[in-house]
């Protein structure tokens, strides 16, 4: 069966279902082609499921805590499939929820694996949608005026290291864990690789990270970087970096083991696990690009101009596909802007340095803007603010005092550049910073903002006040 519209859009991940409802607002007629749940990597394999599991193990770990606050209780104790359920049932509940605004957008969902032909007898140029069933029914063609691709990723695997979904996994894999392992090593400290090492020590799991980089976090601030690794080593996780991981020397029994190359001396680690955290691939394999004109990077991303078309003017992309970010709130508008550039609006680029980004270990991590180092590689002559928790009194009541504040300014204009947080609930906070991104905010606005006391929020006017010595209470 052929049906025409004006977007059909292949992946229905955050990117492609924001999109979607943008089109339907737009009254754009529009179908996303799925071939597995709305909702994509973020909420079934990602963001949604992790966070989940992130916040037992921080109600985990605050019970272990509470006499330090004055409650006296027994020892607490895990249960993990419990855990399990209420992360499933989160997922349900949001997914059930995606479904219902595509049926409020009057969205078409074809639940299958959506390929690009080229010119055909439906359509003379490439953008014709094949969606193939896996039951053998016959397939579905979709004739659209324009096409999103929004198909995602795929986390990276290591040669020599063969996936079996137990011992050896990915991020995907281990969100399906029945049972927590007595110990893992976590290959990479990126952000995800830094998310689980943390909440697997929060379960009480022995957790050691082995990165092969001079540091972990490595595209976040320096400073940022250094508080993290000496925070996540005060909760027991031993951290390794500039280690190599050496070839054929994997052997699975009831552990696994693993040899890696220190700063030159070898080195052999032994655990029930082993968590591969190396970054993601783009999903462009088999979805019919050689049938269209459009072009790729040397890393496999999809190439756009601003308006995220390809070099096939008809047929966009957004997300992981394309690279970047590589963050769902990115994917998300990047494929409203998209979206109304198909319908004739006028969007603003995306200005990428205002785009907040989270890292929601324990402590969380947030930062918007460019880091000190980039500031200084880009000829920028800055000053820097900087505020440490301690000096803050709902941090003290709180009960958690590490960390800080750190904001960039530019000498010259008094812009900010970048403002990184380290600390309790900073991942709630970055939107302040956003905002003062997009503004073009100085340090002595952000400062002359007046912010409730007692909050954790003032940490941003005293880091700001900071920039030019004035702070109170530093």
């Amino acid at each position: 069966m052929a049906k025409d519209y004006d977007l059909v859009i292949l992946g229905g991940g955050t990117g492609g279902y924001v999109a979607a409802i943008r089109a339907s607002q737009l009254g754009l007629k529009t179908a996303i082609v799925e071939k597995e749940k709305l909702g994509g990597t973020c909420l079934h394999k990602g963001c949604i499921p992790s966070k989940a599991l992130l916040r037992s193990a921080e109600v985990f770990r605050q019970t272990k805590e509470a006499s330090d606050f004055g409650v006296i209780s027994d020892e607490p104790t895990l249960n993990f499939e419990k855990v399990q359920s209420r992360k499933s049932s989160i997922i349900e509940t949001l997914h059930r929820g995606v479904q219902g605004l595509m049926k409020k957008g009057k969205i078409d969902v074809y639940e299958g694996y959506g390929r690009i032909l080229g010119p055909s007898i439906f359509s003379p140029t490439a953008g014709t949608i094949s969606v193939e069933y896996e039951n053998g029914d016959e397939n579905d063609m979709l004739i659209p005026k324009n096409v999103l691709i929004s198909t995602g990723s795929h986390p990276r695997t290591l040669p020599g290291l063969e996936v079996d979904c137990k011992k050896i996994m990915t991020s995907d894999d281990i969100l399906q864990l029945e049972a927590l392992p007595a110990s893992l090593i976590v290959l990479g400290g990126g952000v995800i690789g830094i998310e689980w090492a943390s909440m697997l020590a929060d379960f009480g799991v022995e957790v050691t990270v082995l990165e092969y980089g001079s540091r972990i976090l490595p595209t976040e601030d320096h400073e940022i970087a250094k508080e993290m690794h000496k925070q996540l080593k005060k909760k027991g996780i031993n951290i390794l970096t500039n280690a190599n991981l050496l070839a054929d020397t994997l052997q699975t029994d009831s552990q696994v083991q693993v040899e890696a190359d220190i700063n030159g001396n070898t080195e052999s680690f032994v655990a029930d696990g082993i968590l591969i955290s190396i970054g993601r691939v783009p999903n462009t394999e088999n979805i019919g690009l050689e049938n269209t004109d459009i072009q790729k990077t040397e890393q496999g991303f999809i190439q756009t101009n601003e308006m995220y078309q390809t070099k096939e003017s008809h047929i966009y992309a957004i997300g992981d596909v394309i690279g970047g970010m590589q963050l769902a709130h990115v994917a998300s508008h990047e494929g409203i802007v998209a979206v109304e550039h198909i319908a004739g609006e006028k969007p603003f680029p995306i200005q990428y340095d205002n785009v907040p980004s989270c890292i929601y270990s324990h402590p969380e991590a947030a930062s918007v803007g460019i880091t000190e180092e980039q500031a200084k590689e880009r000829g920028f002559d800055i000053k820097v603010g900087k505020m440490p928790f301690q000096a803050i009194g709902k941090a003290l009541v709180y009960g958690e005092t590490d960390g800080f504040a750190k904001i960039i300014a530019d000498k010259q204009t008094n812009d900010i550049l970048g403002i990184h947080l380290i600390g309790p609930h900073v991942t709630d906070m970055i939107s302040e910073a956003g905002l003062a991104m997009v503004l073009d905010a100085t340090p002595w606005e952000v400062g002359e903002t007046i912010h409730p006391h007692p909050t954790l929020s003032e940490i941003f006017g005293e880091a700001a006040l900071a920039v030019d010595g004035k702070q109170i209470h530093g």
